[in-house]
């Protein structure tokens, strides 16, 4: 599960912010002002960071800037109130991923957010060549797996769902976006055709259909691919 900082001093802001992300099958962390959240994001290490502008103690400026310089590359969406081109510059300047002006719509900064953290995912997965896990291997190059020395037999779409899935391991990932990125965008299928294809997968790896560790049902909102300290990737 992806885990989210946010950082806003309004209190209002920041409880609507949180019972949105939640909703949406985010871990959530919260800070008040700008020291305390530099603390959050370097002993918990988010997967992102929504960093409003206008803090006490620390501005999200200071904060932004003090990460970068620390290598942290930790995806950051700021928010300003001030609908300033000189605010955004100078936000993206110092090494923020995105930014939001205030008063904003949590549609849009949810998809906002869901993209940011679709492009680490990207990028973080073009390294993988192949990933191990219990008595399983799957070759992302060959685009082969095998199960305790043996090759079940397993389609090309059941292949690229397990691999997306394993890409975005102990991420949860929802169906849209699966149809979207196995099925392609011109797929009009259901939610039950995941599903089925799903416990296919969860029969062909010996993941147990009725009580899974592996591949996790998120119930209302798509699967996560669960990861045990055993795992090897290369």
């Amino acid at each position: 599960m992806d885990s989210i900082l946010i950082v806003e001093d309004d209190k209002s802001i920041l409880l609507g912010l949180r019972k949105s992300l939640e909703y949406e099958g985010y871990e959530v962390i919260t800070a008040h002002d700008g020291e305390f959240a530099l603390q959050l994001a370097l002993e918990k290490e988010p997967n992102l960071i929504i960093l409003d502008v206008m803090l006490p103690k620390l501005s999200g400026f200071e904060v932004c800037k003090i990460l970068r310089k620390r290598g942290v590359e930790i995806p950051i969406i700021m928010l300003t109130a001030k609908d300033q081109e000189s605010d955004k510059v100078a936000g993206l300047d110092l090494g923020a991923d995105d930014y939001v002006t205030k008063p904003f719509s949590i549609r849009e900064l949810i998809a906002r957010v869901n993209a940011a953290l679709r492009r680490r995912r990207d990028s973080e997965k073009e390294t993988i060549t192949s990933y191990e896990f219990d008595d399983v291997v799957v070759d992302f190059q060959g685009r082969t797996i095998s199960k305790a020395g043996v090759q079940p037999q397993m389609s090309a779409r059941e292949f690229d769902l397990l691999k997306y899935l394993i890409e975005n391991r102990n991420n949860v990932v929802s169906r849209s976006d699966i149809l979207n990125k196995v099925w392609g965008r011109t797929y009009f299928g259901t939610d039950r055709t995941i599903d089925n294809f799903v416990n296919r997968i969860r029969r062909k790896i010996g993941d147990d259909a009725t009580h899974p560790k592996r591949l996790l049902t998120v119930r209302g909102v798509g699967y996560k691919f669960s990861v045990e300290k055993s795992d090897e990737q290369v």
